[in-house]
Order: C-alpha cells, then structure tokens, then sequence
C-alpha cells in the first residue's frame, strides 16, 4: 500500500518538526534530522516517539 504523496508533504518529524521522506519499499517515514523512522501500519502512518526507530 502506499501513501498519498500530498499526506507525506503534510506530515511532520514530531520530535523536530521538520519533513519526513517515504520509504515505499520498507514501508516507513524517515526524518533526516533525527535519524528516526515511523512505521506505516495498514496504511497509517504511527508518528508517536514511542514507535521510532534510530537509523543509520
């Protein structure tokens, strides 16, 4: 499943606020900033600190 290019252009890092990139193939939301990545579940994204994960 993959998200609306326009919604990936309205969300927000919500630790630093800043643009958030898809990664369709991994099924994720990156933030450059903090090196963080939300997870996309049944087609939503869970942008809650609890659920990021540190990347390199």
């Amino acid at each position: 499943m993959s998200l609306d290019p326009k919604l990936v252009e309205l969300l927000a890092c919500p630790k630093c606020h800043g643009p958030l990139e898809y990664d369709p193939e991994r099924e994720v939301l990156r933030c450059p900033r903090c090196k963080l990545e939300y997870p996309i579940r049944e087609g939503i994204p869970v942008l809650l600190l609890e659920e990021a994960k540190k990347y390199e």
